[in-house]
């Protein structure tokens, strides 16, 4: 293969990519995200440097049922997100990511540094409860449950359109040939051609199970704030470097010399 060939190459491995070029379209994303309150401590020690911790203690627990994704097929996906600040900015910070497709993992930490790890989340409804669960090496470790469609329409839309347009804040770290990091940065991505299709607020519970490798418990549930479930089509383009901690490290040593 001569470099530009290897170069146009969309993934790994080079037989077979794991994941196409993007930018990714999804259609009927169906999200269900409960907010509550957790021990403020919590949140600051859950925060890289330099985002900053919001004055209330809020953190959103997703489940996100994606049945139609470009490149991506067909999965569901759950985790926390800790809303926080950067440069002035309210943004969300995404630390914890499981789902169960193979080509969203690699494209989600490869490229944007989505936290993704491999594990069974399942969003579904229930009789009258729209009900997501977590299952990580064959125990339960997180359950979620809000009562299906009791709110209304959530307005026009604008609101949750507002919600998926905030930025989103990753911190990518990937080690080099020699064990040392070799990229850590902060990334930053905004989702596009929002189009909501419904949106309803309601009561939601919250239930987390300590697990050492999937470690949602780690932000125990202080105080329910509510339930919030929507669907929407929309796409995920690539992101942008809003902070190299080597690049930054690299520059104060020439500084100082």
């Amino acid at each position: 293969m001569r470099k530009e060939d290897i170069l146009g190459l969309p993934s790994m491995p080079m037989a077979g990519p794991s994941y196409p070029a993007g930018p990714y379209r999804f259609v009927n994303r169906e999200f269900l995200v409960i907010t509550y309150e957790t021990d403020p401590e919590l949140i600051r020690m859950g925060l890289p440097e330099p985002l900053e911790p919001l004055e209330r203690p809020v953190v959103h627990y997703e489940w996100i049922k994606m049945p139609d994704s470009s490149g991506f097929g067909s999965y569901t996906e759950s985790g926390l997100v800790i809303p926080a600040r950067f440069k002035g900015e309210d943004v969300n910070f995404v630390s914890q990511m499981y789902l169960d497709d193979d080509p969203p993992i690699a494209a989600g930490r490869e490229i944007w540094g989505f936290p993704k790890k491999y594990a069974h989340p399942k969003l579904e409804i229930v009789k009258d409860t729209l009900t997501g669960t977590l299952e990580y090496a064959g125990q339960q470790v997180a359950m979620g449950t809000m009562a299906y469609k009791h709110g209304a329409m959530a307005g026009n839309g604008e609101a949750t359109h507002a919600v998926l347009a905030k930025t989103q804040i990753n911190l990518k770290l990937i080690p080099g040939a020699d064990g040392r990091p070799e990229v850590c940065q902060l990334i930053a991505i905004n989702l596009t051609d929002i189009t909501v299709k419904g949106s309803w607020f309601g009561p939601g519970r919250l239930h987390l199970v300590p697990h050492v490798n999937a470690p949602v418990a780690d932000f125990p549930v202080r105080r329910m704030i509510g339930a919030h479930h929507y669907i929407a089509d929309l796409t995920l383009p690539y992101g942008r470097v809003v902070h190299d901690y080597i690049k930054q490290d690299d520059a104060l040593a020439e500084a100082a010399e």
